[in-house]
């Protein structure tokens, strides 16, 4: 009988003892593998989601609040930004660094199932952007390092620029609201699921999932979001960091532009403060800007009228023809923007932070995603490691003990196979087979107990953080679990070991 076979069945004749210490020991690597795993994908996620673009645009304040509140929607977006800064990356200075630029206004929810007294606890964020986000940037890169497009489930489609009041949901709040495309929705003010609720939103599309946080928020078009109400800057309360711009009779004639309106003349935009009587001289024909006055050529005027954000025509549900939200009276929480040149992003992130006439920063959200995991979730991710490989220790701890205190009772059988001929390395071997076999059991069974509990609480963890796990999550650090508790079972089963190898056999079979 091989010494292996020999040590199974010693642990058989113990087999409750032998159960709890491989327990004990299965619980400890459970806790291990789920550290292991769950920083691993956290980590994986937290990188892909960052990676779809290269800058955030956002008012100036802290960077892990724009990158949080805008990548995965958790937090409050604080500060905005003018329209007209946006317009910059459409049509303005910033226009020759830019592919996409996609504009996000944040500050609404929306609750499924709302309660009498309050939310159901399950809300989700409303972006209010533009179809460009769908259409013009992707969400991470495939093993083969193809991107990673956005797709919609069957039967949808993206919303349109000229339809106000259209959505799109993420995969998860499909599913847990039970909405289909076709259904409306009604979006409800403020982040807290307390405020009131808005005017209905056709969905016209679901995503396909996506494994990161657009999986959880509701997408809506831009232009219905200004339409609520809310959410327009009032004449006497709009922020507007433009120079002044005074129109001659006939220039505003032209142009179509009136008091609080702005103007796009050249590489810069203006706000027009006032329009002057007519004159009947040239006066009626000039633009007057700070310390000089300047003629508006037509080529201007009509790249100005062509170069704006806003649809030439909207519409509503019912295709009736409505008014846009005036640019003065708008602003934007964030803008996402992907350059097409290698050196596009420094020098936008270089122009923006520095430039001391526009309260607006550009920060890259891996940059500040990779020193959030590096400084925060690193450090917590050891301490975590620690406290598990010390329960594991204990559990080692617990082999031994288990073990030597059944050496006494053991003592007679030890004797009986040394006056059979079994020499005392092979009783020793049979005592460390038996230590090693109860750590591979609890190692084995650690594993599929951390990745089963993994799977268990795969959907509380996607719902409230949008980490998409699995059973099948696997990190190549838990190759190396195995072989570890191979050598503590080894140092654990020396002291027992020990002992058989010094059994006195005349005193045990007298």
């Amino acid at each position: 009988m091989s010494l292996w076979r020999i040590a199974w069945k010693n642990m058989q004749q113990r087999g409750l003892a032998s159960s709890l210490t491989v327990l004990s020991m299965a619980l400890g690597v459970a806790v291990m593998v789920g550290v292991i795993v769950i920083h691993a994908v956290t980590v994986k996620q937290f990188t892909a989601y960052a990676g779809g673009y290269q800058l955030i645009v956002g008012g100036k304040g802290g960077d892990l609040d724009l990158v949080l509140s805008t990548v995965y929607h958790l937090g409050e977006s604080r500060y905005t930004l003018p329209y007209s800064f946006y317009r910059e990356f459409i049509d303005g200075k910033y226009a020759d660094l830019t592919i996409a630029a996609i504009p996000y206004c944040m500050g609404d929810s929306f609750d499924p199932r709302p309660q009498e007294d309050g939310p159901s606890g399950e809300l989700f964020r409303v972006v209010a952007t533009t179809p460009d986000l769908f259409d013009k940037l992707e969400y991470g890169v495939n093993r083969d390092g193809t991107p990673r497009k956005y797709q919609f489930q069957e039967g949808g489609r993206n919303f349109r620029s000229d339809h106000a009041f259209e959505a799109v949901l993420g995969s998860v709040v499909a599913a847990k609201s039970g909405v289909k495309v076709g259904e409306t929705i009604h979006p409800t003010h403020g982040i807290s699921g307390r405020g009131d609720t808005h005017d209905a939103f056709l969905v016209t599309g679901i995503l396909e999932p996506t494994g990161t946080a657009n999986d959880r928020a509701v997408f809506v078009n831009i232009e219905g979001f200004y339409l609520l109400e809310g959410h327009a800057l009032s004449a006497k309360t709009r922020k507007t960091e433009l120079p002044p711009l005074v129109l001659g009779s006939d220039a505003a004639a032209r142009v179509g532009k009136q008091k609080d309106d702005t103007l796009r003349v050249g590489d810069a935009n203006y706000e027009v403060v006032a329009t002057l009587a007519e004159t009947g001289t040239n006066v009626d024909e000039i633009a007057y800007a700070p310390l000089d006055g300047f003629e508006l050529p037509e080529k201007n005027v009509e790249d100005a009228e062509a170069s704006t954000a806003i649809p030439a025509q909207l519409y509503d549900n019912d295709d009736n023809l409505i008014t846009p939200l005036p640019e003065p009276q708008r602003e934007v929480s964030s803008i996402l923007i992907l350059s097409d040149d290698q050196m596009g992003p420094t020098i936008l992130t270089t122009q923006i932070n520095k430039d001391q006439n526009v309260s607006a920063q550009a920060i890259a959200p891996i940059r500040t995603v990779s020193n959030l995991l590096e400084k925060i979730i690193g450090p917590v991710q050891i301490v975590l490691l620690v406290l598990t490989v010390l329960i594991v220790v204990v559990a080692s701890i617990s082999i031994l003990v288990s073990i030597y205190n059944s050496m006494s009772e053991r003592s007679h059988d030890i004797a009986v196979m040394r006056a059979l001929g079994a020499s005392r390395s092979s009783v020793m071997l049979i005592v460390l087979s038996e230590s090693i076999l109860l750590s591979l059991a609890g190692g084995l069974l650690g594993i599929a107990l951390g990745h089963s509990l993994i799977a268990a609480a795969a959907p509380y963890i996607e719902t409230q953080a949008g980490i998409q796990l699995a059973f099948w999550e696997f990190d190549p650090w838990e190759v190396a679990v195995i072989p570890a508790l191979v050598v503590l079972a080894t140092l654990a089963g020396l002291l027992p070991a020990i002992s058989a190898y010094r059994t006195d056999v005349a005193r045990s079979l007298g």
